[in-house]
């Protein structure tokens, strides 16, 4: 496959077959990111909030790695099993991107991998 694969211990390490992130040319590609502590395969503590925090803060650790940043993000896309809960996962994703905000798809699901409230995925430019 053309391109790079990103591992990093700065991000849960995956849970199934699937790679942390890719750079294909000049874009990184990050895999949907729960809210699991590196190194701990386990979700953290608290609810919508803390989960979202540790997803994007997974997605960070992805970034760098790739030699990008969260500034770099140009595309996120959100999955939440209750809609319910948008505000206060929008309340934490605004302290990741204060400025002008990436494009962005929220979609609800049924369910996620672990019982996750939320999972999110990137898209970023690199350099």
């Amino acid at each position: 496959m053309p391109g790079k694969v990103i591992k990093t211990d700065q991000a849960a390490p995956p849970l199934g077959t699937y790679s942390q992130g890719w750079v294909a040319g000049n874009l990184v590609f990050t895999a949907g990111q729960l809210g699991i502590a590196p190194g701990t395969k386990q979700l953290v503590e608290g609810g919508i909030a803390e989960q979202t925090r540790r997803a994007l803060q997974n997605i960070a650790g992805i970034l760098e790695a790739a030699g990008s940043a969260m500034a770099r993000v140009v595309k996120t896309t959100v999955f939440l099993t209750d809609l319910a809960d948008f505000a206060a996962m929008n309340a934490v994703y605004k302290e990741f991107f204060p400025g002008d905000p990436p494009a962005r798809s929220t979609v609800e699901v049924s369910a996620l991998a672990m019982g996750a409230l939320v999972e999110i995925e990137a898209i970023a430019t690199v350099r």
